[in-house]
């Protein structure tokens, strides 16, 4: 760690980016840690009402507000966050979210004519319920490597 001089008494520590060697304050990155842990706090949130409530859980994750909120922050934070660890919590964020929506399209473009023969409806169900594990899974995965400073894998 090196110390930069503040001021005119006051030192800050700063920290290495692990990615490309960006310098951010700690302060910085704390604050970014925040908003990455207040996303994937939407995130989970738009999850629970979607299981708990009358909407499907991707339906929720896609369509709620907590998750509209999400992404908007995410977007508003994302250049801060550029070259640094965190920048791919941002990115996975929403990845995951731009990914849920484009297969939660594709399995409607898919299931629409099937329910000409009934299968759609079974197709429908199963793409939404795989769909939602997989919501879950990417936002859980997300916020445990988040809570242990680690970077997501991106590739």
């Amino acid at each position: 760690m090196a110390y930069a001089r503040v001021g005119a008494c006051r030192a800050v520590r700063h920290r290495e980016g692990s990615l490309n060697g960006t310098t951010i304050t700690t302060q910085d990155e704390g604050s970014l840690l925040r908003v990455a842990h207040i996303v994937y706090g939407l995130h989970s949130l738009g999850l629970a009402i979607g299981a708990f409530g009358a909407a499907t859980v991707l339906g929720s994750f896609l369509f709620g507000w907590p998750s509209i909120v999400a992404v908007i922050v995410n977007y508003v934070y994302r250049g801060r966050a550029r070259g640094t660890w965190l920048e791919t919590h941002f990115s996975w964020q929403i990845r995951t979210f731009w990914y849920a929506l484009l297969w939660a399209i594709l399995v409607g473009l898919v299931s629409l004519p099937l329910t000409l023969i009934v299968i759609g409806f079974g197709t429908w169900a199963l793409g939404m319920i795989v769909l939602g594990a997989w919501a879950i899974y990417r936002i859980g995965r997300g916020w445990i490597r988040l809570n242990d400073r680690q970077p997501m894998p991106m590739g």
